[in-house]
């Protein structure tokens, strides 16, 4: 490392080093006109002074942190073990839904501890993305794991390398290599020599070079269908686990379930190689929509356990999944019925071998018939308090939405203001998202991280923000999506309408659309939850923990032949 790359970092680095997210960072650069001006933006990343950046974060308190590290002979500041801690240890609400996700992965690498060994264990990741998986395990190992990953382009490489060399522990790391890692494998010299493999592949690929790679000896569980890469790179990953290492890889729910990829889970499982299968909240997911799984494997050392965990998170908060070594311990040690089982690997190897964990779960049985009355008599209240809350409204005048005006016209006045989708939202903010999702207003939670296309930030004073969002959902949905993102460009989100109204209107309007939203959302919930009820009774009755009542004799519409009947 020169002293020239000491002196330079990336947004991404400005981002970790203050313990915030990088749309923060972005945020910071657009609205504080005394934010370190770039020193170079060619290429993909811009690069900061780190003096510059550093002597901001202090006089600003961005970064607290910053005023007790200590100093090089150069007058820089640098973090010690204790500021890194800190910065590992940030508050989850502050962590992007990549960042969690990597940190979640990598948590269940085992701790190593001090190891006799000269060099320290390698951690491997063949397919950086942003570099969230090395950094997430620098952030938790320092100096004591030796990082290696590849990268599919020269720009993810360069991004990557920059992050390693801007963080705050002396980090033992390898160059980043550039090529597909299937096709390309630049780590090669690591095979069946790594301590850990921590790795999201390319989930939404529709196929994988199968011909040409069919005769690879990666495959010891089995040739990969051509549209069944992701066991092409679970097992691509395994072969580079030295005895006793770990492994963890991001799979789609179809690869626990694909009929052409039987043959492969069936070897996987009756080898003992596969550990663990979690899935994980779809809020975690880099597919939107789309569920994901961590599927844990072990080369083993010697006899293999005689189960598969099988752990469902899926209908968790992402924030309540364990993140670090402590809360998996625990999650694995209490073993909840509803969410973690072990499944002896006999009752895996059936025709499917169905690796589902959601088909392994078991419904908690112990509602009893008075707990059942209870929350029946609940949920019955609560149907009745929502349907007293349904709203009223008089019948409508046309010419109340007669004139109209465009967000091109708003943004001239200054009453709103189109910003990027790196831009950090702040509460009452409209958010446009990916994926044609429907407008809705910032929360200034984290909620507000995912999908979005663009920020739209408001002049409350003349703006109501729930207004301007249900009457922009409308209007945008009439519009054609041709970019890949699934969303309006910003041009089109310009050609949008709004009704022109008063602001005292707009606030009418947007009080009404608010409370219909939150009973939107309170009857999706008891929806929820009454179908948990009804799903519990039915396992009460069909295990005779419950039983029918009795018919009312006294009802008319039942004969005296139909009550005898047994």
């Amino acid at each position: 490392m020169t002293a020239a790359q000491d002196d330079v970092m990336t947004a991404a680095a400005i981002a970790r080093l203050a313990g915030v997210g990088r749309a923060a960072v972005s945020n910071w650069r657009a609205r504080y006109q005394d934010f370190p001006e770039p020193i170079s933006e060619t290429g993909k990343s811009p690069l900061f002074s780190r003096a510059e950046v550093e002597a901001w974060l202090v006089a600003t308190g961005k970064a607290n942190q910053l005023a007790t590290a200590g100093r090089t002979t150069t007058g820089t500041q640098v973090l010690d073990r204790a500021a890194a801690t800190r910065i590992r240890d940030a508050a989850i609400a502050d962590l992007s839904q990549d960042q969690l996700l990597a940190r979640v992965m990598v948590s269940l690498i085992p701790e190593w501890g001090d190891r006799a060994e000269a060099e320290p264990p390698t951690l491997l990741d063949p397919y950086c993305r942003d570099g969230g998986v090395l950094m997430a395990a620098a952030d938790r190992f320092g100096s004591r794991v030796h990082l290696a990953g590849q990268g599919a382009s020269e720009s993810v490489a360069a991004d990557v390398a920059l992050s390693l060399r801007a963080h705050p522990q002396n980090l033992s790391y390898e160059p980043v290599r550039v090529g597909d890692s299937l096709v390309d494998n630049r780590l090669s010299e690591h095979l069946g020599t790594a301590e850990a493999v921590v790795c999201l592949p390319p989930l939404d690929a529709p196929r994988w070079p199968a011909d040409e790679l069919s005769d690879d000896p990666r495959w010891v569980f089995g040739v990969p269908g051509p549209r069944d890469g992701e066991l092409a790179w679970i097992q691509h990953c395994y072969a580079h686990l030295r005895r006793g290492g770990i492994a963890v890889v991001a799979m789609t729910p179809r690869a626990a379930v694909q009929p052409s990829g039987q043959p492969i889970r069936v070897a996987l499982v009756k080898s003992g190689a596969l550990r663990d299968v979690i899935s994980l909240p779809k809020e975690l997911s880099p597919l939107p929509g789309t569920g994901l799984h961590l599927w844990v494997l072990q080369r083993l050392r010697d006899t293999p356990s005689t189960a598969v965990g099988m752990i469902d998170l899926s209908n968790v908060n992402p924030a309540d999944v364990p993140h670090d070594p402590d809360g998996w311990e625990l999650l694995f040690s209490s073993l909840d019925p509803a969410i973690a089982q072990a499944i002896p690997r006999s009752e895996l190897l059936d025709s499917s071998c169905d690796l589902l964990p959601s088909h392994h779960m078991t419904i908690r049985s112990e509602i009893t018939a008075n707990d059942l009355a209870r929350v029946t008599d609940r949920l019955q209240a609560l149907y009745v308090q929502a349907a007293q809350t349904l709203p009223r409204f008089a019948a409508g005048r046309a010419s109340a939405l007669s004139t109209s005006v465009t967000l091109a016209e708003l943004e001239r006045s200054g009453a709103l203001r189109i910003r990027s989708r790196d831009t950090t939202p702040r509460q009452g903010d409209l958010l446009v998202r990916t994926l044609g999702r429907p407008p809705l207003v910032a929360t200034g939670t984290s909620a507000d991280d995912t999908g979005i296309a663009q920020v739209v930030e408001l002049d409350t004073s003349r703006l109501d923000p729930h207004f301007v969002a249900v009457f922009l959902r409308t209007d945008a949905a009439a519009l054609p999506i041709a970019n890949t993102l699934g969303a309006l460009s910003r041009d089109d989100l310009r050609r949008c309408r709004i009704p022109r109204m008063s602001v005292v209107e707009q606030r009418r309007y947007g009080d009404a659309f608010r409370h219909l939203d939150e009973l939107d959302t309170m009857l999706g919930a008891l929806a929820k939850v009454s179908a948990s009820v009804i799903a519990q009774t039915v396992h009460g009755l069909t295990t005779g923990s419950l039983t029918p009542t009795a018919p009312k004799t006294n009802d008319p519409a039942m004969t005296e032949s139909e009550t005898n009947q047994p």
